[in-house]
């Protein structure tokens, strides 16, 4: 499959928009997908990101059903079917494995994914939602190649203190050839995440290469994600109610392109030495205050909806719109 066939989304995003009136990115569009597509951006470097393709498949609808099934590094593809609910901390992922909510009824609640030391790892179409700090993020990559993150929907709530929950994506400790796209990332105080502190230059410097692209960002405080000493993508997103938005850190090079600012007060901005190259993007009433880059390029072939285009594209297709 072609890295994304971005007309169509356009006109799924343009169809949707027609409808929507409050910020929402579950229209239920039903967009089939197939357990062979493959993964754009980053994650289609190194080899590529194809999950579990060939492999058994398994429907899950019970906690201890998905522990089991997604565990291990044989080729396989996990059909979530219906609501998961368990106080737990993040399931271990392994290899070569395909995780793929069958609709938009599939949503983990008060547990989360932590992908870690494995590679090959597609997630798509999966809801996680309110998953407590103590008990770690609601999707965790860790010292892991190419892992795909797609049409997911990953929230909390705002009604907590910040430190209630942990992040919503979070990709840390040299994860590397990662992709994020067409995902609804909202309702949360800390959202993503991308390299965990300013001391690990070490372990991070030369991985961390990042994809983030059509995805719909709303009612953030900030993490837009963080990025620090990795090499990052950003793309065709949409923000809206973002207070604090692309945060470029500890020598970081960032590409951001055609993307679209609501609301928000730091749409793109720089903190201890990191770098951006801006291209078209649509900063509303904010600025973009990051120091000059130099990543003028990737490695990957995509396309850009250009900034006035990047609503009706995004809002109503990002999140759980697809079906298995």
């Amino acid at each position: 499959m072609a890295p994304f066939n971005l007309m169509a989304v356009s006109l799924l995003g343009c169809l949707s928009s027609l409808a929507l009136g409050a910020p929402t990115a579950t229209s239920n569009l039903g967009k089939r997908a197939s357990v062979n597509d493959v993964a754009p951006g980053y994650a289609s470097q190194n080899g590529g990101t194809k999950g579990g393709a060939g492999g058994t498949t398994t429907t899950v609808s019970s906690y201890a059903a998905f522990t089991a099934a997604v565990s291990g590094d044989s080729a396989k593809v996990v059909v979530v079917s219906g609501p998961i609910t368990q106080v737990a901390k993040q399931v271990r992922v392994g290899s070569n494995t395909s995780i793929l909510g069958k609709d938009s009824t599939a949503v983990l609640t008060s547990f989360g994914l932590l992908v870690k030391e494995e590679s090959n790892v597609i997630i798509r179409n999966l809801g996680v939602k309110k998953v407590l700090a103590a008990n770690g993020d609601a999707i965790g990559v860790q010292k892991s190649t190419n892992v795909w993150i797609d049409h997911c929907d990953v929230s909390s709530d705002l009604d907590h203190d910040k430190d209630y929950y942990d992040g919503l994506i979070d990709l840390t400790h040299a994860a590397d050839f990662i992709t994020v796209s067409n995902t609804f990332v909202h309702d949360h105080w800390k959202a993503s995440l991308i390299g965990h502190s300013d001391s690990n230059s070490a372990e991070d410097t030369g991985h961390l290469r990042v994809s983030l692209n059509n995805n719909y960002w709303y009612n953030l405080n900030s993490r837009g994600p963080s990025f620090r000493f990795g090499t990052g993508h950003i793309y065709n997103n949409y923000y809206l109610d973002v207070a604090d938005g692309i945060n470029t850190r500890d020598g970081a090079q960032l590409l951001v392109e055609s993307n679209t600012f609501v609301d928000s007060k730091k749409p793109l901005y720089s903190t201890d030495s990191g770098y951006a190259v801006a291209n078209g993007n649509d900063f509303g009433d904010g600025e973009n205050t990051a120091a000059a880059g130099t990543l003028k390029s990737v490695p990957y072939s995509y396309s850009l909806l250009g900034s006035s285009k990047v609503k009706a594209a995004v809002v109503g297709t990002a999140g759980q719109t697809l079906t298995f």
